[in-house]
């Protein structure tokens, strides 16, 4: 029986391995060393890259008038120094003050009577006397009393925030002169890396003149800040016990 049970707890021991072997591969093999910061490429090129598709108007053909310097569209007469196609680079001024406060008080009480008798039945509940055990009266056949009381209290006190710079390229020009931009920063202090990504859609007229664009002007906003080396693996449960967390019932 005894062989038996190193046996199971050997292969459980080896299934954990394996599954963990990749990840623990590239952790063992950067011992002693810094966390490699990523190459830049281009990030059309990037594994799970999709083109934004959405509804758009029909494409306006520019308008020339003859014996003019002026072309219809342009927004200045000298040239635009704002990122305006794909490979241009702007800046994007992240600022993020979010609170949120909610409290949540219910009570809910309820008390409810009811009764049901006979008094007359046509001369059987003369009958009914004798059949019911002693002391029985028709006029008090059923009561039913109920109270109910509930009550709940919840809260939420939120707050966040965030505010620094981060450049953006444009990756695509939408038909209607929307851009696409997309921006990663990584920054390594010591043993940590820090990275942020923001992605979205602009509107050229929305950029500044100093090639600037606040992030309450992008729609679709992808911010992501955080980090990788030895203080986020610290503060994240090993695999196993994630593994459990999710797998167990209770």
């Amino acid at each position: 029986m005894k062989p038996m049970i190193h046996i199971i707890a050997a292969a459980q021991i080896l299934l954990i391995l394996m599954l963990s072997g990749c990840t623990n591969t590239d952790r063992l093999a950067e011992i002693g060393k810094a966390p490699p910061l990523s190459r830049i490429g281009n990030p059309v090129n990037k594994p799970g890259y999709r083109p934004v598709s959405l509804p758009m108007p029909a494409p306006e053909k520019a308008k020339y008038n003859a014996n003019s310097l002026w072309r219809s569209g342009s927004r200045s007469f000298f040239k635009d120094q704002r990122a305006m196609k794909v490979g241009d680079i702007l800046t994007v001024i992240v600022e993020i003050t979010d609170k949120a406060k909610i409290d949540n008080t219910t009570a809910r009480n309820r008390v409810a009577a009811k009764s049901l008798g006979i008094d007359k039945l046509g001369g059987f509940e003369v009958l009914a006397k004798k059949v019911l055990p002693g002391g029985a009266d028709m006029s008090k056949l059923v009561g039913i009393d109920s109270t109910t009381s509930n009550s709940g209290t919840g809260s939420v006190n939120r707050t966040e925030k965030l505010a620094t710079k981060i450049a953006a390229v444009v990756t695509q020009k939408l038909p209607n002169g929307n851009l696409v931009i997309e921006g990663r920063q990584e920054i390594r202090v010591n043993y940590e890396v820090r990275e942020m990504m923001i992605a979205g859609i602009v509107r050229p007229e929305d950029i500044s003149a100093r090639n600037r664009i606040h992030i309450s002007k992008i729609a679709e906003a992808r911010v992501s800040y955080g980090g990788r080396g030895h203080i986020s693996d610290v503060q994240r449960p090993p695999a196993g016990q994630e593994a459990l967390d999710i797998l167990l019932p209770f």
